[in-house]
This record gives structure tokens, sequence and C-alpha cells, in this order.
């Protein structure tokens, strides 16, 4: 049994040198696959850019978070009538009536 296997096994390391240089032979003949990928790319508005004397409607206005702690983020107090909101990464100045911005603080 033993010398059995023991010739399945050095025929095997014999053998295995031809057969991979078959396979490399036929992979030579074969044309290449060329494989074509659609790349789809959707853009979208990620940010507004906001605009002096922009009037923001009601919509927009619930998407922003308001600013109370304003000295924490180095900006200054807000006159009466008007609130510091956050929105993306900018701090708009608007009046909370009529919902103008008066000022714009980017990126901080």
């Amino acid at each position: 049994m033993k010398k059995i296997f023991a010739a399945l096994l050095s025929a095997s390391f014999l053998l295995s040198p031809m057969v991979v240089s078959q396979a490399s032979a036929d992979d030579h003949r074969r044309p290449p696959i060329v494989v074509q990928k659609k790349v789809v790319v959707k853009k979208t508005v990620v940010r507004a850019h906001w605009k002096r004397g922009y009037r923001v409607n009601a919509s927009e206005r619930r998407r922003f978070s308001d600013v109370n702690d304003y000295r924490r983020y180095r900006l200054a107090p807000p006159p009466r009538g008007y609130r510091w909101v956050r929105a993306d990464n900018d701090y708009l100045l608007i009046g909370v009536t009529s919902g103008i911005i008066s000022s714009i603080i980017a990126g901080r």
C-alpha cells in the first residue's frame, strides 16, 4: 500500500509541470477577454451656495439647525430680529420673520 501511494505521489510530481505547460500554452491561443464596465455618476447638489439678500423659504429653514451658543463658534451676537442657523457647514444670519440672509460665515 505504501509503495502504491509513493508511486502515485512521485508520478504527480513528475506530471505536474507538463500539465502547467499545457495550460499556459492554451492561454496564448485564446483571444483575450475584454470586460467593459459602464460607470454611471450621478451628481447631486450637496451644498447650496448662499448669497446675501437671498430669501430662505420655510421648507429650507426646517433643514437648518439653530445656533444658540454662537460664541462657541466665534460668531457675533445676532441683532434683535435675527438668528444664526447652521446650513451644512456654513453659518447664516437670517431674519426671523423675513427669512432674508444678511450675513454668511462659510465653513468654520
